[in-house]
């Protein structure tokens, strides 16, 4: 601290001298480069399930619960396998009418009552397995059996055996995680940055690797209280391993592009502005530059204007250097 209040003290003293900076001690000082690199940035969410993958068993008849198949909630279902066994009057007399239907269209032409009689089956949601069971075996079973639409874990449940139900209740619900969605909140110096964006990459506790996705969407609204966008991204999901409402690190990458970069130590902030300290022709003098960046990541900054490729900037020490420059109302 002595050494700082010297320093402070000489500069004080000096302020007839020309607009530059002095340093009495050793500096580090580093060039401005051209890089090749992606701009990106670093984002946070949670895993969603895809909306497109959300199946929700609701018969349009009504009934009652005679075997229940999948009896546990967040089990495991695959497409096509049995969830549960229901008696339904309305189903039962359809699955008649079918049989005398074709009974009858065996005897004499009536191919248009047979169609009709299939596709009333058809429209309350039977299976075309269990239809075409009713014509192989002649017999009408009082039993509808219900079956998983799709792959996916049961997140709904509100059955058991012998419960009752009306037609349009939800029995099940099915969500197939082998897509899913990744929410972001998204600020506006990030969102400026969407455009230049080609992937993302997506990390969890749950994930021995990153996965990458291109598939984007920007919501359009704003949340009022954070005034926060939010981002969607869709993304595979292989072997389950994300896992809905899970914490998510979003990494986003940029087109690869030549930029003109200087570490983020050398460049300070007052009042809005950003200033770097140029070397000058004389040893150990240096003068404040007024700089126009954008950040490139965590440790270093894009320069838009005011330096150019091999210019020489002081790389550290600069709350030194800026408490100087401010003694000499440099800026």
């Amino acid at each position: 601290m002595k050494k700082i209040s010297l320093i402070l003290l000489i500069a004080a003293l000096t302020l007839w001298a020309k607009p530059t900076a002095t340093q009495l001690f050793s500096v580090q000082t580093v060039k401005a480069k051209q890089i090749s690199t992606a701009q990106s940035f670093t984002s946070y969410g949670n895993v969603k399930a895809n909306e497109a993958n959300i199946y929700e068993i609701a018969p349009r008849f009504g009934g009652f619960v005679e075997k229940v198949y999948v009896k546990n909630i967040y089990s495991y279902v695959k497409k096509r396998e049995a969830l549960v066994a229901v008696y339904s009057p309305e189903v039962y007399k359809a699955k008649e009418d079918y049989l005398n239907s074709y009974r009858y269209a065996q005897r004499k032409s009536a191919t248009g009552m047979l169609q009709s009689a299939k596709t009333k089956l058809q429209l309350l949601g039977v299976s075309n397995k269990e239809i075409e069971n009713v014509i192989k075996t002649k017999k009408v079973s009082k039993l509808t059996t219900i079956y998983a639409p799709s792959n996916g874990y049961i997140f709904t449940k509100n059955i058991v055996d012998g419960s009752a139900f009306k037609a349009g209740a939800l029995l099940y619900k099915i969500i197939d995680t082998s897509s899913v969605w990744v929410e972001a909140k998204m600020f506006d110096n990030q969102v400026a940055k969407l455009k230049g964006v080609q992937s993302f990459e997506i990390n969890t506790k749950t994930t021995d690797t990153p996965l990458q996705t291109t598939k984007k969407l920007l919501y359009p609204s704003v949340d009022p209280k954070g005034a926060a966008y939010t981002l969607r991204l869709e993304l595979q999901n292989p072997k389950n391993k994300l896992v809905v409402g899970q914490y998510a690190t979003i990494k986003a990458k940029g087109k690869k592009q030549t930029y003109l970069v200087l570490p983020k130590t050398a460049v300070i902030r007052k009042d809005g502005k950003f200033y770097v300290f140029a070397t000058t022709e004389y040893k150990g003098e240096y003068e404040p530059l007024e700089v126009i960046v954008q950040s490139l990541d965590a440790n270093r900054y894009i320069i838009t204007q005011g330096l150019s490729e091999g210019d020489e900037v002081v790389n550290n020490a600069l709350f030194m250097m800026d408490s100087d420059a401010q003694i000499n109302g440099l800026y």
